[in-house]
């Protein structure tokens, strides 16, 4: 499968982020697209895109089957843009919100992939999370991949491999990685505190049948 650019997985992974936490407002139009492109927030790296990237993103999913433009009604004058990247690549609710979170936020341990599919798909424990993985990796065409666990890391993490290294955008778009240099050891303790909360959640669910 040709890769995707890595603002093509960005908007691809937007549409399909907007359309399960703000369903109202989907399809998107153009400028809500370009927002949720260009967020600070749930986003890694954070790019600065503008229209013609988007438009030129859209273009080219439409072309592989993974985006749709909703031409306007008869009286309105908005496009809208939505995905069907479901439908082009065969995927169910949970294996979908696991490729959209990575789209959206880079490479990722399970614990944390669970925490941030919440509004997405949500899933029962944290070996749900892992199916998923397993199913996207074990296509004939891998969609993910687990890493090598790095020298003081926990947990492994995942990567999805539909899309280049947000390091390799280029064309001009404007790339802003979201470490903060001032505290190195922030992104560490929000990325265990965050596990952590994951590994609590499964243990509660286990427990659950024994306390009703």
């Amino acid at each position: 499968m040709e890769p995707l650019t890595p603002v093509e997985a960005r908007v691809v992974g937007c549409l399909v982020e907007k359309q399960r936490t703000v369903p109202d407002t989907y399809p998107l139009t153009l400028n809500a697209l370009v927002s949720a492109c260009n967020q600070t927030s749930n986003r890694d790296p954070i790019l600065h895109l503008q229209d013609g990237d988007v438009v030129r993103a859209i273009d080219s999913l439409k072309a592989r089957g993974m985006a749709r433009i909703v031409h306007p009604a008869t009286g309105s004058r908005v496009t809208k843009y939505r995905h069907v990247l479901d439908e082009a690549l065969g995927l169910d609710d949970g294996p979908l919100a696991v490729l959209t979170v990575l789209f959206l936020r880079g490479s990722q341990t399970a614990a944390e992939l669970r925490s941030r599919t919440e509004r997405l798909c949500a899933f029962d424990d944290l070996d749900a999370v892992e199916a998923a993985l397993t199913e996207l990796a074990g296509r004939d065409e891998p969609l993910v991949q687990r890493l090598e666990r790095r020298p003081g890391e926990r947990e492994a993490r995942w990567t999805q491999l539909l899309s280049p290294t947000s390091e390799s955008v280029s064309g001009g778009v404007t790339v802003t990685r979201t470490e903060k240099h001032d505290d190195p050891g922030m992104e560490e303790r929000v990325t265990a505190l965050e596990a952590e909360v994951a590994e609590l959640r499964s243990v509660l669910d286990r427990l659950k049948p024994l306390l009703d």
